[in-house]
């Protein structure tokens, strides 16, 4: 007899596993506990601060960083390296949401978020595998940061009382630019508190949109300078390029005839009937610019594209005519100016027509610019021209620029002044290690190393600037135990050593310091108390990131 093997193939029946992760679809990862989630997060967050961390300071080091459009920055400027980084750590972004936080709210100190927060991360991995639970890191950390916004308000060695004085105004921009443009700081301090006094107005709040900056490409950078009023980079339409104290009128709809909504089809059997239908065209173009030149305008700003048979009859009635791409440069130039955008082109009322003492199109370099400038001091809006040989030099100059323009208005909130040079940092280190020696509990631990984190910024400006942290550090706690609380890092003397920082102008807003150390400590409290790291699989569907030629322009 013949027999038969006949094999079944059965699928083996693979179990899920026990636990969290039998409750979780396929694909979803789960970390949990000390090991695999909290010190996970302290390690990506501690990365990213130590990517920051060699930025820090005047001396910092410049980072390349290539973002997903292949657009080159080279920059020292945290809030810039972060935003084209793109984290997608999850506990690392929430420190990157911290330091945007407080771009948002000062305009400046976000590489000092990022560097205590790390600072504060890595002490923290240290006391828990001391023995503390995570429990009692936190609560130490909010105590100490509690008493450390508490001791800040002693510190304020300054304030700036009269907003509109330059000389007070530039000892709190000054730092701020330093740290971005060491050695143009000076400069680049005037031309700020000159823009910002010029704008500045005791009827509406400051607004940092009213500070414009226009980079033309060629010189150096002291040949920048500032202007009252605005400057476009584009050529004039028509054959006038010069009005001395004008009026203009600015229309948002393009200077041509436009097109009906519905089609109309025009019989013509003549030549003379099409000589006719073309004149007829003309004199309506013609009656139209003659109505808007006997209002007295000397000047037209389109929003939209300029007819060549409207420039023709602009150039005979002695217009001067100017296209804007940007309906919000439309906008900031009618604020500039004082007129009214007008939807349709019709001649304009007196009221809703701008004035300007000098319109005139000008060369800077090899470049054209529209120049609309206001020759009484204080103006509406004020442009700062910056000069550069390279595209890269000028974006970092114009992120300086920035940080001093958003500390001006950080002014306007709150005009205290603390020293800077790592004085204050050091003052307040000393101040909170003794205070955590008085109290009892677990938690003294975690509010000395609060104050050992704060060692973090000073040490980070003497190590960029190639001097030993150590030794720098020791030295400023001996001057500050003798009473010297103003006494910061010397950056000028090629040993290790300290100055009174006061004296030497160093100064830092006391709201930027106070909001560094209020979100800083928020977000390590807040990656501290993750104990759970859940990821669900990500959703199908095609990768965005990988789409060819997604930014090609060639087609």
């Amino acid at each position: 007899m013949l027999g038969l093997l006949i094999r079944v193939k059965m699928a083996m029946h693979v179990p899920t596993p026990p636990g969290f992760a039998q409750m979780l679809k396929e694909g979803a990862r789960h970390f949990s506990g000390l090991d695999e989630a909290v010190y996970r997060n302290i390690d990506a967050c501690m990365e990213l601060a130590k990517t920051t961390r060699s930025a820090y300071g005047p001396n910092g080091q410049n980072k390349m960083v290539i973002n997903h459009i292949d657009k080159l920055f080279v920059t020292n400027d945290a809030a810039t390296i972060l935003r084209e980084l793109e984290v997608q750590h999850p506990a690392a972004k929430l420190l990157v949401l911290a330091s945007q936080q407080q771009e948002v709210e000062c305009g400046d100190g976000t590489n000092f978020v990022l560097v205590f927060a790390g600072a504060l991360l890595e002490n923290a991995a240290e006391l828990l595998k001391m023995g503390l639970s995570v429990t009692e890191v936190t609560e130490g950390y909010e105590i100490a940061s509690k008493k450390a916004l508490e001791l800040l308000p002693e510190l304020v060695v300054d304030k700036v009382k009269d907003m509109e004085d330059r000389e007070q105004v530039s000892k709190a921009i000054r730092t701020s630019i330093m740290s971005k443009q060491y050695g143009n700081e000076d400069f680049l301090t005037q031309l700020i508190c000159e823009a910002c006094v010029a704008v500045m107005s005791e009827k509406s709040k400051f607004n940092v949109d009213n500070i414009r900056v226009c980079k033309i490409l060629g010189s150096g950078v002291h040949s920048s300078s500032v202007m009252q009023g605005m400057m476009f980079k584009r050529p004039v339409e028509g054959v006038i390029t010069k009005a001395e104290d004008s009026k203009i009128v600015v229309y948002t709809c393009p200077l041509d005839i436009l097109q009906t909504e519905t089609k109309g089809t025009v019989l013509i059997k003549t030549a003379q009937e099409l000589l006719d239908y073309t004149k007829g065209e003309e004199e309506q173009v013609e009656q139209h610019i003659k109505a808007i030149a006997d209002s007295g305008v000397r000047v037209i700003v389109t929003g939209g594209k300029a007819g060549e048979l409207y420039v023709h009859y602009c150039n005979k009635y002695n217009l001067m005519v100017i296209r804007l791409l940007s309906k919000f440069d439309v906008r900031r130039l009618c604020r500039a100016i004082g007129a009214t955008p007008l939807p349709k082109l019709v001649p304009p009322m007196s009221e809703e027509m701008g004035h300007c003492d000098s319109v005139r199109l000008d060369e800077i370099g090899d470049t054209s610019v529209v120049i609309f400038k206001q020759e009484k001091e204080d103006s509406a809006v004020s442009t700062i021209v910056i000069r550069g040989s390279t595209d890269n030099i000028m974006d970092d100059i114009e992120r300086a620029v920035d940080d001093g323009v958003n500390t001006f208005k950080a002014l306007t909130k709150n005009n205290g002044l603390v020293t800077g040079a790592g004085a204050t940092e050091i003052e307040l280190a000393k101040r909170i290690t003794s205070y955590g020696e008085t109290c009892p509990g677990l938690e003294q631990y975690a509010i000395k190393k609060f104050a050992e984190s704060l060692e973090a910024m000073p040490r980070a400006i003497a190590v960029n600037s190639g001097i030993s942290g150590t030794e720098v550090i020791s030295k400023l706690y001996a001057a500050h135990q003798e009473g010297k609380k103003n006494v910061g890092i010397d950056l000028t003397s090629e040993l290790p050593a300290v100055m009174d920082a006061f004296e030497a102008n160093l100064l830092d807003l006391y709201i930027t310091k106070f909001w560094g150390i209020k979100f800083a400590s928020a977000a390590t409290c807040t990656v501290l108390r993750v104990d759970q790291i859940i990821m669900a699989k990500p959703a199908g569907g095609p990768n965005p990131n990988k789409r060819p030629n997604q930014n090609a322009d060639d087609d």
